[in-house]
């Protein structure tokens, strides 16, 4: 790009830090590997800082990691767009900021960031423009996605490369298990990340573990599900730091993960228990098999969406490999899998999707590399530059 352009992304922070993290991502890969003027307008600088420890959530401007952070509130200072306008998630933009956009000459390209879904309508609504009904405004939908005919995935340029050094480098592992206090794996170990939503399911799945014939060590980042870990052990509370034993099972509870090391504990762990967004695609580059806790929706449509991506994500597979995986996810999300009356036992599920591991393990490396070819960021650009040569025609 021949001037330096720039870019205003909103972010109303809903979940903890599902749509911040996403955000966060974005922003710094359109500043550090494509060079644009990068502003992040969030509500919670709070939450943020929990995902970046040197944000200070005390000051309305700030820099981080090449990207300028304004703190979102409810007085919008006078502001001048961005030529890049991206509302992530339907949040609504300021009333100001939208007027002063339609001032513009040259309007900015306004963008309209979707969650991400596996549903077959997705292909079909990304990129579609949505008039303002009173402004000379136009607003396009992008819906990241895992096929072609979507906004693909966000993947920093150098993210697999280094994920295939770390994994191969066993003294990279080693030192990795020595910074957070932990002897390599044994032999027989499978050792595991949680991170996920409070989940009735949970006990009995631990208890499956316990009573499970090879050990299991199950690092669990400090967030939500700690309550349920302590009660489990019979504990008031857990803490990071705490390591507890029943039968085979070790949980340890670890200290919250910034964004900047996650990558790393899933890239180092056999199997990866993630929720939300953010977690689920990093879990997807990291090449190992996974089970997602999908963000639970009252109306039941959380489900669809599940479904859609196991439909997806298996389609290659051998039909007993998809099923036990199938089982295992629709499970630890509350559900009976397809055809079935009630949702299978935890140690039942967890057993049949073990004795497909190494089928499973192979098919998410595959399918990482499958993914990589379609990246948000670079699609994303694309898409503005082709809407503004349409503008300028």
């Amino acid at each position: 790009m021949s001037q330096l352009v720039t870019c205003d992304i909103f972010c109303t922070v809903v979940d903890n830090y599902g749509d911040i993290g996403v955000c966060w991502r974005l922003a710094k890969q359109l500043s550090n590997e494509h060079g644009m003027a990068v502003r992040l307008w969030v509500d919670d600088l709070v939450s943020l800082r929990r995902l970046c420890p040197e944000i200070n959530p005390e000051l309305p401007a700030q820099h981080s990691h090449g990207v300028k952070i304004r703190h979102w509130s409810p007085a919008f200072p006078e502001t001048a767009p961005a030529h890049l306008v991206i509302e992530a998630f339907a949040c609504e933009l300021p009333q100001s900021y939208v007027a002063a956009m339609a001032a513009q000459q040259h309007k900015p390209v306004w963008i309209n960031l979707e969650y991400l879904s596996a549903e077959d309508w997705v292909a079909d609504c990304h990129g579609l423009p949505s008039p303002h009904p009173s402004l000379p405004l136009v607003k396009y939908f992008f819906f990241p996605g895992f096929t072609s005919q979507t906004g693909g995935l966000l993947l920093e340029r150098d993210l697999l490369a280094r994920r295939d050094a770390f994994q191969n480098d066993a003294q990279a592992i080693t030192a990795y298990w020595q910074s957070l206090d932990m002897p390599p794996p044994k032999p027989d170990e499978t050792r595991v990340s949680l991170f996920c939503y409070e989940n009735p399911v949970l006990p009995e799945l631990f208890t499956a573990w316990a009573a499970g014939s090879a050990p299991v060590c199950c690092l669990v980042p400090e967030g939500r599900t700690l309550p349920q870990v302590a009660a489990f052990f019979g504990q008031t509370q857990a803490a990071p730091g705490d390591a507890f034993q029943r039968g085979n099972l070790e949980v340890r509870v670890l200290p919250f993960v910034e964004q900047e090391r996650y990558d790393e504990l899933l890239w180092a762990c056999d199997i990866n228990f993630v929720r939300g967004e953010d977690s689920c695609v990093r879990a997807q580059w990291a090449g190992k098999p996974f089970i997602w806790h999908i963000y639970r929706q009252h109306d039941g449509v959380h489900m669809q969406k599940l479904r859609a991506f196991m439909n997806l994500y298996c389609a290659s597979l051998p039909p007993d490999a998809a099923q036990a995986l199938h089982r295992l996810w629709e499970d630890w999300n509350g559900e009976p899998a397809s055809g079935q009356a009630a949702p299978a036992s935890p140690g039942q599920a967890w057993n049949d999707f073990q004795s497909h591991r190494s089928m499973l393990r192979q098919h998410a490396y595959s399918w990482a590399q499958q993914l990589s070819a379609s990246n948000l960021a670079l699609k994303l650009l694309d898409f503005f530059r082709e809407v503004g040569k349409i503008r300028a025609s």
